[in-house]
């Protein structure tokens, strides 16, 4: 199968889900795997050899409490398992990925972060609508080694339900430690819960294993072209199996983890509907054949289950190229992600509620833009921090700490265009304030469309609008690919 353009988006197709999307016993009941042996054979990975597929297992499930929930997360180096090998490797709390964070909004969230690393680090809650002050989602802080900190986020009243997700934030040590396996998954529950017959978190990840299972270090070319490793994980496995019965309803939230990899996720022979992408949520769920999520985007997906063996798999995608002699094309490879098995008795759903209607999403468009401004991110030849042979900027200068290169009035609704003039695609990542995609729409609709990252496709432009609410402070914007990030493609934004 031929590379799918980096130009193409969201593909929505009609795969004709019959009847209303209802569920079973929901959140309360299924957010462990109870998926049982797998039937199906040995057989070789997609790039090695024959493995024995093992049963989905899904991380431990954190869940507030009383409107708090308080977290303990250690960040530590050492032995752990990734793909069914020993390996030795970065992780929270042991796992990888780290335990799911469920919440509601209005919730407090207490984490004490030890770090055991031999580095510095911090903590970003990508995507939650929060301060980004004190020890808020402050990414300018520093957890030095052997020390630990005590982070608090108050999620609003009104704060969006979706998938979010947590992940370090140093400057200069981000793609490293992601890569390295810090990353975990965050759920804000809906109000109105709705009706399924499981819940499932699966975060995607990817990362590479030497012979004795230790992660080497990028080339200087793989940082320019952003990594991608040459394995596939879900939850830290191999191409893991699940089962379910055939007409179950099945809420599947999945996480791009990966630190450069674009996911272009199919599950053929199933009925797929799509709730949102970040914390955009439609209307109306769409039906979906393929989602294509790029770093750090999520998906909170609804699957109707057919019988039958499937195979959740990301094909091929073109993320365009550096432009370089020894630099080449960026396309991320296609990969088998787990399998489905479909069987027993039909689950019976008629007596159960139908999904309730969501609220329709603000759209910016019908409101007054106090401001308009482009911001340009490029790749050049130059002294690239730490690349030594090519530039990573935001309007043609690399971040700087000491520097703020965005003021905005606490308030305000601005028009952002973000321009692309390198020949790859970036994703645009702006923390604490989400954005509404203006210009070109994801979708082919009319309808309102909120992500967090946003692709900005090679020599391309594309507008959002930003309603700058509720928080004041200093945060930043940057591409998500995080080897690009660390080389300098970032701007620090101060909202007042």
């Amino acid at each position: 199968m031929q590379p799918i353009s980096r130009r193409d988006v969201l593909i929505l197709g009609g795969v004709g889900v019959a009847g209303v999307l209802v569920g079973g016993t929901g959140l309360i009941a299924g957010w462990t795997s109870a998926a049982g042996p797998s039937s199906l054979p040995n057989r070789a990975g997609p790039t090695g050899p024959a493995f024995v597929e093992a049963n989905l297992v899904e991380p431990k499930i954190l869940r507030s409490s009383g409107g708090t929930l308080h977290v303990r997360l250690t960040a530590a180096g050492g032995p752990t398992s990734i793909a069914g090998r020993d390996a030795t490797a970065l992780s929270y709390n042991g796992g990888i990925p780290g335990p799911t964070l469920l919440l509601r909004p209005g919730d407090l969230l207490h984490v004490t972060l030890q770090n055991q690393l031999k580095s510095v680090t911090n903590l970003h809650v990508h995507g939650l609508h929060v301060s980004p002050e004190g020890n808020n989602d402050n990414v300018f802080l520093a957890i030095e080694a052997g020390s630990s900190f005590d982070y608090e986020y108050r999620l609003p009243e009104d704060h969006p339900p979706g998938v979010y997700w947590y992940h370090p934030h140093h400057h200069g040590m981000v793609a490293e430690q992601v890569f390295g396996g810090l990353y975990g998954a965050i759920i804000v529950e809906d109000p109105t819960p709705i009706p399924v017959t499981r819940e499932r978190v699966l975060v995607i990840s990817d990362t590479t294993l030497d012979a004795a299972g230790r992660i080497p270090p990028p080339a200087p070319t793989d940082r320019m072209m952003g990594r991608e490793g040459t394995i596939v994980l879900v939850n830290g496995q191999s191409t893991p199996h699940l089962t379910s019965a055939p007409s179950a309803r099945e809420r599947w939230r999945i996480v791009n983890a990966c630190a450069s990899r674009y996911l272009d996720l199919r599950l053929d022979g199933q009925s797929m509907k799509l709730l949102g992408i970040d914390s955009g949520r439609f209307g109306t769920p769409r039906d979906v054949e393929e989602v294509l999520l790029r770093p750090g985007n999520r998906a909170d997906l609804l699957i109707t289950m057919a019988a039958g063996q499937s195979v959740l798999r990301t094909l091929p995608v073109d993320r365009g190229n550096t432009g370089m002699m020894m630099g080449g094309a960026t396309a991320s490879t296609g990969a088998d992600l787990l399998t489905l098995g479909v069987a027993g008795d039909h689950t019976d759903t008629a007596l159960l509620p139908p999904v309730p209607k969501q609220a329709a999403p603000r759209d910016l468009r019908t409101e007054h833009v106090t401001g308009r401004r482009e911001l340009t991110f490029a790749m050049g030849m130059g002294m690239g921090m730490g690349s030594g042979m090519m530039s990573f900027t935001v309007d043609g200068k690399p971040f700087d700490p000491t520097r703020v290169d965005t003021l905005v009035e606490a308030g305000a609704i601005e028009e952002w265009t973000l321009t692309n003039t390198s020949l790859m695609d970036h994703p645009i990542h702006l923390h604490v304030w989400p954005m509404q995609i203006v210009d070109p729409s994801l979708n082919g609709d009319d309808s309102p469309e909120w992500q967090d990252v946003v692709n900005v496709p090679a020599n391309s432009s594309v507008r959002v609008r930003i309603p700058f609410e509720d928080f004041t402070g200093r945060t930043v914007y940057h591409c998500h690919i995080l080897d690009h990030e660390d080389l300098g493609m970032m701007g620090i934004i101060d909202v007042r």
